[in-house]
């Protein structure tokens, strides 16, 4: 129930250090302005953010549920953007194809693990 997450973190983590401070390492991102830079920064506390959710859920069951909506929104929010890319930038880089079949999957397996464990048969009263 929580690989998804386990997965999260370790992908996540590492691209927004890149996105953070080496953006042209690995992907076509050449920040020219302190703005494009200060984006990037940003960009990469969001990713830190929801990362640090993501880990504290593996360890506090009390913050798996929020963790979970928060994971699938994360991911199906990042797929959306990029196939509204594709559609009105065209295709991107292997990278960013590989990144949105990814963030595709584990957006919908994180739909899947929501509805297993939390569907209506399993809301607990409390």
């Amino acid at each position: 129930m929580k690989i998804h997450l386990i997965i999260s973190v370790i992908i996540v983590v590492p691209v927004a250090i890149l996105y953070g401070f080496f953006p042209d390492a690995l992907l076509e991102l050449s920040p020219e302005t302190l703005d494009e830079q200060n984006f990037n920064k940003a960009v990469m506390g969001i990713y830190v953010a929801f990362s640090t959710l993501w880990t504290a859920a593996l360890f506090n069951k009390s913050y798996l549920k929020t963790a979970l909506i928060s994971n699938v929104l994360f991911m199906l929010g990042l797929a959306f953007g990029r196939l509204m890319s594709v559609l009105v930038d065209g295709v991107p880089s292997n990278r960013y194809a590989f990144g949105l079949f990814g963030e595709l999957l584990l957006g919908i397996y994180g739909l899947w693990v929501l509805k297993s464990q939390f569907g209506n048969h399993n809301i607990k009263k409390h």
